[in-house]
């Protein structure tokens, strides 16, 4: 009985997907849930498997081809058992995809590893024979390295150099090791003196996603940008007196990053309009506070959501954070991690940026973007100090934001944070 195997329902508003790579070859045999194609989406990338177990009789479409939801992948024979001499008759006639490197892998070090559990296992220096398969036949996949990376056995942590403490430096938590974000884009090759050599790379489905949003944000929404300045001394002074006891209650380290999402959601509440998005003619004001972290990871920017950051603890919302980090350099974000968001927060001061305007993340109305703290010489009552200071920045849809609204919002978020006792004040 023939099968098909189509591409999957990829969540809010994903409708495309690229055929990545191919696990298995027309005649191969194939288990019930076992992956058979990887999928690169414009959010995450993910594998399809067989229904039930049987022969892969046909593919439909090769690597690289683009898909939609509903469309028919590949057939398999359920019921059926391959056969080395049919396979190869069958080779012969009609050209079968390219096997995948990890086949030839497999054979040569003994591990069964999908091939997006290979790269992953590469980019974090953990060795496959380490990890315990939960695919079929002992097959390891994405999921299996992540959980190795998150949990590491006794030993691996003890030969592996631990990461610093997240709280060490100010700014929100950092992101996992910076090979792993350093992948996201290549040094250029050596040349030889003299020569003009160029290359063509092909986008992935993420980064043209990225691409189109981002001028689809420029050219639907009247975008502008208000800034202000802060003064980090009182919540870098709580932080410090904090963050030991923070650790030891939560296991935790205590960034700013929960405390401009705690002045945020104030601020959103102070002036709904800025947690609204336009439907048609109608504002939808949002009475819930989804928060989109925007995260760095090595196949392009990812907005992980903190949903009803109101309802959060500090410990909660840093939490939230560390995981989504850790996932986005994982390749483990979900749809549902990403899909919705009513605000965004982004960070650009963890690379060093000291001033920027960040763009809107559509259908959303604003976006607050964060930079590096500096040491900085101000005036305070007539007196020159030096004080840690971080510029913000305040973009918004002018359709329905007010400049007046989109100043004020950034001015109480700035008092806020200057006076952060506020925020447990007002709870």
């Amino acid at each position: 009985m023939a099968i098909n195997i189509v591409v999957p329902q990829l969540g809010e508003s994903v409708v495309e997907a690229r055929v990545a790579r191919w696990l298995k070859r027309e005649g191969e045999a194939v288990a019930a849930g076992e992956p058979v194609v990887e999928l690169e989406t414009e959010k995450i990338d993910l594998e399809v498997g067989a229904e039930q177990a049987g022969v892969l009789s046909s593919i439909k479409h090769p690597e690289g081809a683009d898909v939609k939801v509903g469309d028919v992948l590949a057939v398999v024979d359920a019921g059926a058992t391959a056969s080395a001499p049919a396979a190869e008759s069958e080779a012969a006639a009609t050209p079968a995809p390219a096997a995948p490197a990890s086949a030839a892998k497999d054979a040569k070090d003994g591990q069964k590893a999908t091939p997006t559990a290979r790269k992953m296992a590469e980019a974090h220096d953990v060795a496959l024979s380490a990890v315990a398969g939960s695919g079929d036949a002992g097959r390891i996949t994405k999921k299996d390295v992540a959980d190795r990376i998150q949990s590491p056995s006794p030993v691996a942590a003890a030969s592996t150099p631990a990461p610093a403490p997240p709280a060490a430096a100010p700014g929100p938590p950092p992101l996992p090791p910076a090979k792993a974000t350093k992948a996201a884009v290549a040094p250029a090759p050596p040349r030889a003196p003299g020569t003009r050599a160029e290359t063509r790379e092909r986008m992935s489905k993420r980064r043209l996603t990225i691409a189109r949003n981002l001028v689809a944000a420029q050219h639907t929404a009247a975008m502008l940008t208000t800034f202000n300045e802060v003064d980090m001394t009182e919540l870098m002074a709580l932080r410090e007196r904090r963050k030991q006891a923070f650790k030891e209650r939560y296991g935790l380290g205590l960034g700013i990053a929960s405390f401009f999402v705690k002045a945020s959601v104030a601020a959103l509440r102070a002036f709904p309009r800025l947690n609204a998005e336009i439907q048609g003619e109608e504002m939808v004001l949002k009475q819930y506070y989804d928060i989109g972290i925007a995260v760095g990871a090595p196949q392009g920017l990812v907005v992980p959501v903190i949903r009803n950051a109101e309802d959060l603890s500090f410990a909660g919302i840093e939490q939230a954070i560390r995981e989504f980090a850790g996932k986005a350099q994982n390749g483990t974000l979900t749809l549902d991690d990403l899909k919705g968001g009513s605000f965004t927060i982004t960070n650009g001061g963890v690379f060093g940026s000291m001033l920027s305007t960040p763009i809107l993340n559509p259908p959303q109305v604003g976006i607050l973007g964060l930079h590096k703290i500096e040491d900085r010489p101000i005036a305070i009552k007539g007196q020159v100090v030096i004080r840690p200071m971080m510029y913000v920045a305040l973009s918004y849809d002018h359709r329905i934001v007010d400049g007046l609204e989109a100043v004020q919002f950034l001015v109480r978020v700035k008092e806020l944070i200057e006076d952060p006792g506020q925020m447990l004040l007002e709870g």
